[in-house]
């Protein structure tokens, strides 16, 4: 919950203005929260009309935005995936304007999927990056990209993201859902608040010289997706879907779904968590689904 996040956050350093590219599920949820820390935020959406939407920028249909938004910002988080082309969207029409101004921080977030597959086994920041799916290896060359900038720069991964009316509640809901079993195959997850506050804990150790290039956002506890829907299902009091085997599950997936279980790797939180002594609001899906449904009630 919004309120969770902010009351265990510290408040921002002062006169921190945020520029958010991209204001979907997370992007929202961060601006939400920096807003309540006092930050001056603007988000963007493809849509002005849309809720949240400070401005526009669609680099799609060409639909791009003043250079006078960039006055002031100290701190720039890009939530936008890249082109089907490879290319970052905000660098491709703004990284020249983005290197010029001073800023103090910026937050780039990524993908765990660049790791690829490590057949079930820990990944870990220093682990070696060789993704297989295309999706991921255009996020390690925007990654580059941004590096290349010569900015203040975190690099930010995250596994699969999931939070309130986005989460195995409303898939058990729906009854569309079978359990896959696929032996030993696991997930990692990030609740939307821990994503919102791990990025404000990051910022503020920034001030103080703190900043690993790299930090893997994931909470506690890899989990198979029998277990999150079994667990769902018991929250919600309905019956478990079917269990069905990847083999038969697999022919009728799409082939995004059937990428996400053509790589098995679990990721590990130590650095974000032991070393730079961020404390989960979420420690897992267990606690996260509760907080779904707290959220739906």
């Amino acid at each position: 919950m919004l309120h969770e996040v902010v009351k265990k956050s510290s408040p921002l350093p002062s006169n921190s203005k945020i520029l958010i590219f991209g204001g979907g599920f997370s992007g929202q949820h961060i601006a939400n929260v920096a807003r309540k820390l006092g930050a001056e935020v603007l988000c963007s959406r493809r849509d002005n009309t849309k809720k949240g939407a400070d401005f526009a920028f669609d680099s799609t249909v060409n639909k791009l935005i003043s250079e006078k938004i960039f006055h002031g910002v100290t701190h720039i988080i890009s939530c936008i995936p890249p082109a089907k082309n490879g290319e970052d969207p905000v660098l491709k029409h703004y990284g020249q304007i983005i290197q010029k101004i001073p800023i103090k921080w910026a937050g780039y977030l990524s993908t765990t999927g660049v790791y690829g597959d490590y057949q079930g086994n820990w990944v870990t920041e220093q682990s070696d990056v060789h993704p297989r799916q295309q999706r991921s290896i255009r996020r390690l060359a925007c990654e580059k990209e941004w590096e290349s900038l010569g900015i203040p720069l975190q690099i930010l991964r995250l596994p699969g993201i999931y939070g309130p009316g986005r989460s195995a509640l409303e898939s058990i809901s729906a009854q569309k859902n079978s359990m896959v079993y696929k032996p030993g195959q696991v997930f990692s997850r990030i609740h939307i608040d821990d994503i919102a506050g791990s990025i404000i804990h990051l910022i503020n150790l920034f001030e103080d010289k703190i900043c690993p290039k790299v930090i893997n956002i994931a909470d506690n506890l890899p989990a198979t997706n029998i277990e999150v829907l079994s667990f769902a299902a018991n929250l919600l009091d309905k019956p478990l879907p079917p269990i069905e085997s990847f083999e038969d599950a697999s022919k009728k997936m799409s082939p995004m779904a059937l990428s996400f279980w053509q790589e098995n790797r679990k990721v590990s939180n130590k650095q974000l968590c032991n070393k730079l002594g961020y404390k989960l609001i979420h420690t897992d899906y267990k606690d996260g689904l509760k907080d779904c449904l707290k959220c739906n009630l």
